[in-house]
């Protein structure tokens, strides 16, 4: 039987590039486990993207994951095969233009690939708590990686 996590993620930038950061919250069975981190020139969907990989790559087994965000572009892209097309595809689009941030698209296709995965979106700054602090988490990384 695998372990049920859940892994609340978000990014967060200062212009668009600009200095990002990400947050991610593990919870596994009563444990919290919060992880952060940003870049000084980045984009905000580099950053959303950042948050999941860094989240998954924090778990040692293979695990049900629910995968709670409110990026529709990581969500959509991972729940309705989207990058899995594109990565097929050789990193095009349906229309032919090219997806962005294959490198980053590659690790996580590689990362969900190892564990059995669940999708949930939540709107952002609505009020849910552990988005709220996966929000905080990715600014205060933001400001950091300004500096």
């Amino acid at each position: 039987m695998l372990k049920s996590v859940t892994l609340y993620t978000d990014g967060a930038c200062s212009g668009n590039p600009g200095p990002g950061g990400w947050g991610a919250i593990l919870e596994y069975a009563g444990h919290i486990k919060e992880l952060s981190g940003g870049e000084k020139e980045t984009t905000n969907n580099r950053m959303e993207l950042t948050a999941v990989i860094e989240g998954l790559s924090a778990l040692r087994e293979r695990c049900h994951v629910c995968l709670v965000s409110d990026s529709k572009y990581v969500l959509d892209a991972l729940s309705l095969g989207w990058a899995k097309k594109w990565q097929k595809n050789g990193w095009k689009r349906s229309n032919k233009s090219p997806a962005l941030n294959p490198d980053l698209w590659e690790r996580l296709l590689t990362l969900t690939g190892q564990h059995e995965m669940e999708y949930v979106w939540i709107k952002g700054h609505a009020g849910h708590p552990q988005n709220e602090r996966c929000d905080e988490l990715a600014v205060r990384a933001a400001n950091r990686a300004r500096s």
